[in-house]
């Protein structure tokens, strides 16, 4: 992507939510805040908050909105430095060494130059956010951070301190800007204070009502208004009940867009038995629904549609 066309950080929270609007992501004050401030601190953005809320989709619409290159890093159990960060091209270094000893060569410290360049060296995350080509911090999105161990948040947080790396046969390795960085986690496990001290730091809840109705219209555009407002009636329904997982707002669309594409105009007993499976994910809660409890909800769901005109 060519420096020229990125895309000044906005200069006002206004602004900022106006950018993620763009994008079809619908930010609250508080979220286009904090947002904002990261933007203008040079902070970490630390979100926290149930699996399906959107805090992913913020990177995405951050990265589009300003024209630049998202750089995502998956965290997992088990992820370490050469996943994250950097590793050698062994197999590319073996073929140089062979290459070297057919032509006869036996310079041991220009062989061993040439076998820890630049050309042989692997970019994972981490390196790519920090030595991005070009003059344009990317977005680098540190997705699901409660995933890893503490011994890689405690590297992570060396990182994000100073916004470089020690590689030992290159040197240190320093970003020219500080990346935009989001991080989430589902809070499967508390993140330690000091990590947490870096960044900006914002929950991340489930929308009401009103604001997932807006989310959808603009995501589904073309669903019938009645269904609409049926389908998120109902799920603000679910969340207030004790289920295994609560529906986010991704389950809500794709379970709209299901609807959509079977044709219904509105919600029946029959047609929600039928498609459960693309807006809960877990067979307990689903059988729960099957069993009385869904038809329940649903005659609730009318009722105060109906009263409301």
């Amino acid at each position: 992507m060519p420096d020229s066309t990125a895309i000044p950080t906005p200069s006002s929270i206004e602004e900022t939510i106006s950018l993620l609007a763009q994008q079809d992501y619908l930010a609250g004050r508080s979220l286009g805040t904090v947002v904002f401030l990261a933007l203008r601190m040079k902070r970490p953005l630390f979100l926290e908050g149930e699996a399906g809320v959107g805090k992913t989709e913020i990177a995405k619409a951050l990265a589009k909105g300003l024209n630049r290159p998202l750089i995502r890093m998956q965290c997992y159990e088990g992820l370490d430095v050469s996943s994250a960060v950097y590793e050698w091209n062994y197999p590319a270094q073996m073929l140089d060494i062979r290459l070297s000893e057919a032509a006869g060569l036996d310079d041991r410290d220009r062989i061993e130059s040439s076998l820890y360049s630049e050309r042989h060296l692997i970019r994972r995350p981490v390196l790519q956010a920090l030595a991005q080509a070009g003059e344009v911090a990317p977005v680098f999105l540190i997705d699901e951070l409660d995933r890893t161990d503490e011994a890689f948040e405690a590297f992570l947080l060396e990182v994000l301190s100073d916004f470089q790396v020690t590689i030992p046969e290159l040197g240190t390795i320093k970003a020219s800007e500080p990346p935009i960085v989001i991080i989430t986690t589902n809070r499967t496990r508390e993140i330690h204070d000091a990590l947490k001290r870096r960044c900006l730091y914002h929950w991340v809840d489930y929308p009401d009502a009103e604001q997932e109705l807006a989310i959808l219209r603009r995501k589904l555009p073309h669903a019938a208004e009645a269904l609409s407002r049926e389908v998120v009636a109902y799920v603000q329904k679910l969340r207030t009940i004790d289920l295994f997982k609560n529906p986010g707002i991704a389950e809500t669309i794709d379970w709209a867009t299901a609807l959509t594409e079977l044709d219904r105009i509105g919600l029946d007993p029959e047609t929600i038995a039928d498609t459960l499976g693309t807006l809960l994910k877990y067979q307990d809660d689903i059988a729960r629904m099957k069993e009385g409890e869904g038809v329940r909800l649903l005659s609730e769901v009318k009722a105060e549609l109906l009263a409301a005109g």
